[in-house]
């Protein structure tokens, strides 16, 4: 019983520890991101996946969009709904700038006012959860 016991708590703080947390911009934690693309709420709900090969699903594991190895953010039906830069400019599918992910992992809008906080977290990964789909 006790061997059982140690083996469940050690499996649960491993999966705690391959999670990256993300913040609002007053430092709430509102979600996380997991190292194989889970994505969780606040309360450890699975809300979302993102997979290896870019594609981004819901709760239900129903495709909602994609990610391309050139940072462009898809929606389901293959339209570009914005992009993802190198150097962490986040703009729409106008082309408009609508915010930024600082290699810190800070998380700004187009005004330069801090919006969340990813760090550790793939800029491209930061950008579906903080400005192109409401996963809940």
């Amino acid at each position: 019983m006790k061997t059982t016991l140690f083996i469940c708590s050690f499996l649960f703080n491993l999966s705690i520890v391959n999670a990256q947390t993300i913040e609002s911009g007053s430092r709430s934690t509102i979600g996380y991101i997991k190292s194989d693309g889970t994505i969780e709420n606040s309360s450890r709900s699975t809300v979302g996946y993102i997979k290896n090969d870019g594609t981004i699903e819901n709760k239900h594991r129903s495709t909602i969009g994609y990610i391309k190895s050139d940072g462009t953010i898809e929606n389901k039906n293959r339209s570009t709904v914005g992009y993802v830069k190198n150097n962490g400019t986040v703009e729409n599918s106008s082309r408009s700038t609508i915010g930024y992910i600082k290699d810190d992992g800070t998380v700004e809008n187009s005004s330069h006012s801090t919006i969340g906080y990813a760090k550790d977290i793939k800029k491209e990964w930061a950008a579906v959860v903080y400005f192109f789909f409401k996963l809940d």
